[in-house]
């Protein structure tokens, strides 16, 4: 594998696509950010796409009335045929305090969602080959600050919330292998792209103010937003292929950084400086147990996505950056 190769010319790349066949898909978390782009992916190849989402006129505009738009899975007749579910759908994990009430509607955008889903599959008169399931790698909970040991999607969970939350996400959607659905769970780490949570943690960094945040140590696992999406049409060629793909999948990049390294990249790469620490505390105090995700790290590493020849665009980070900022 030649991700080196890949990585130099991945400026001039054209924009990722699903090369395979063409074929009905149904897509959930469409209008958000990694949606979008498997949805524009999807239709530069040429596939049938229909999207489940709450606001059906708003994604009716934004894919320019290319996408068949659905409000409930009531809408999909038991006769109809889907090849291929793409699964993204849930509210945004990053922002207002887990308190209870939170945690519940974190829980019901997905797998509440899940759930019905699956309910559909089991109607299907035809049934879907493959359901790509979003899941994060907050599945493996966390490390502490300087703990460099790499966790393969053999490691195991955790007894924490955003750890839990990803376990009970996965359970609803390996339901759907009881129907002869092949199920992969895709966990992804910080997505690389001019959406989603890159931009805020770039923003102090722009204004020349940046710096290592809480201590710096942590690991960040990462991943470019177009290596999502080409990752998926690997999983689904494999899987047309007759290759098993079930099971979760680490959908990050081979280069772990940490924190501060992270920080130091991306100012090198707008061309600022870096060496205005944030400590930890004010995080925490605001976030409170959420600030595990900025604080506390992850070194995950794509095993499987390397062992079964994926190359990645952007390997590193910097090209990333690069490539975004």
């Amino acid at each position: 594998m030649n991700t080196h190769s890949q990585a130099g010319n991945a400026h001039d790349a054209a924009p990722p696509v699903f090369d395979l066949p063409p074929a009905p898909v149904l897509v959930t978390g469409a209008t958000g950010f990694v949606g979008g782009n498997v949805v524009a992916a999807l239709l530069r190849g040429g596939h049938a796409v229909t999207v489940l989402t709450r606001n059906t006129k708003q994604a009716a505009w934004r894919f320019d009335g290319k996408v068949r738009c659905i409000g409930g899975m009531d809408e999909l007749a038991d006769t109809e045929r889907i090849d291929v579910v793409i699964n993204l759908a849930g509210a945004r994990i990053l922002g207002w305090r887990w308190s209870e009430k939170r945690k519940a509607a974190l829980r019901a955008s997905r797998i509440a969602l899940t759930e019905r889903l699956v309910a559909w599959i089991a109607r299907a008169q035809v049934k879907p080959k493959l359901l790509l399931n979003a899941s994060a790698i907050g599945y493996y909970g966390i490390q502490p600050q300087g703990d460099a040991t790499q966790l393969d999607e053999t490691a195991p969970p955790q007894a924490i919330f955003m750890s839990q939350l990803c376990q009970e996400w996965e359970a609803a959607a390996h339901q759907a292998e009881h129907h002869g659905v092949q199920v992969a769970c895709m966990r992804f780490g910080l997505v690389v792209g001019r959406q989603g949570a890159l931009p805020m943690m770039l923003m102090p960094i722009r204004l020349g103010v940046g710096g290592p945040l809480g201590g710096g140590k942590q690991a960040l696992s990462w991943i470019h937003v177009d290596d999502i999406v080409r990752g998926m049409a690997h999983l689904w060629r494999h899987n047309s292929a007759g290759i098993n793909v079930a099971g979760g999948w680490n959908f990050t990049a081979p280069q772990i950084v940490s924190q501060r390294e992270f920080s130091r990249i991306a100012a090198g790469v707008a061309h600022r400086p870096c060496f205005i620490p944030t400590p930890g505390w004010p995080v925490r105090l605001l976030l409170g147990e959420q600030a595990d995700l900025l604080l506390e790290g992850q070194a995950v590493a794509p095993r499987r996505l390397q062992a079964s020849g994926f190359a990645f665009r952007y390997p590193a980070m910097r090209e990333a950056l690069a490539s975004v900022m």
